[in-house]
């Protein structure tokens, strides 16, 4: 299950040792909706990656730090940095492939 995170708590989740998987989205976006159980189901199959939720509406001051102008946008995080991400609606093994390329 992805856990949320906020501007506040952002960068503390965002620097563990392992990889981190944040999904940027917004209750009213319909891409947003239609990957959401893929997102869920790699969080339940994917040992070692946290997964995490940023709903941008509610937390726009990250959002607007990395940039993002369309969501879904998925980044890859690793040490507290960004290593890769995907806009829009992905299938699973287009996410899985990002996540197994960076680990």
């Amino acid at each position: 299950m992805a856990i949320q995170i906020t501007d506040s708590n952002f960068d503390e989740l965002v620097a563990q040792g392992k990889p981190v998987v944040v999904d940027f989205w917004a209750t009213w976006c319909g891409p947003c909706r239609m990957i959401a159980p893929t997102v869920e189901e790699l969080a339940a199959e994917t040992e070692g990656v946290t997964f995490a939720k940023v709903n941008v509406d509610e937390n726009p001051d990250v959002a607007m730090g990395l940039g993002i102008q369309a969501i879904p946008t998925l980044f890859l995080f690793r040490d507290g940095r960004a290593v890769d991400k995907v806009v829009g609606v992905q299938s699973k093994q287009a996410l899985k492939a990002m996540i197994d390329r960076n680990r």
